[in-house]
């Protein structure tokens, strides 16, 4: 069963822009934190972006910050994550995730995973 899918991904220049969408059906994960992971090819997963249940609090790994924005509309049951000023190292596999845990960098804690969404940034 699919609880989240994400949409979004493509092809674009470096320098351009892109936002991801990750979509639930599941109601409960309006009040889990939402995040975004990401793998290059030949490189293991790693965190991107996070956001608690209410938008408060977001989390963001060094090498997005100020560059990617994390959102969330809970009327939608939807994360989304803004990408601006995109570089070739952010062509990846983008996951989303959901858990009720906060404040997690980690994959494991995070208990429901969409399929991913591909992002291919060309120099």
């Amino acid at each position: 069963q699919v609880h989240l899918v994400e949409s979004g991904g493509g092809l674009v220049q470096a320098g351009g822009s892109l936002r991801l969408s990750c979509a639930s059906s599941v109601r409960s994960f309006s009040f889990y934190t939402r995040a975004w992971f990401r793998q290059g090819p030949g490189k293991e997963r790693e965190f991107v972006a996070a956001i608690s249940w209410n938008g408060g609090n977001t989390d963001y790994a060094d090498s997005v910050k100020g560059r990617f924005t994390i959102s969330r509309d809970n009327a939608k049951n939807t994360v989304y994550l803004q990408m601006n000023v995109l570089k070739p190292e952010d062509t990846a596999a983008y996951y989303c995730a959901t858990g009720p845990l906060t404040g997690s960098r980690v994959g494991q804690d995070y208990d429901y995973w969409g399929q991913g969404t591909q992002v291919t940034v060309s120099s």
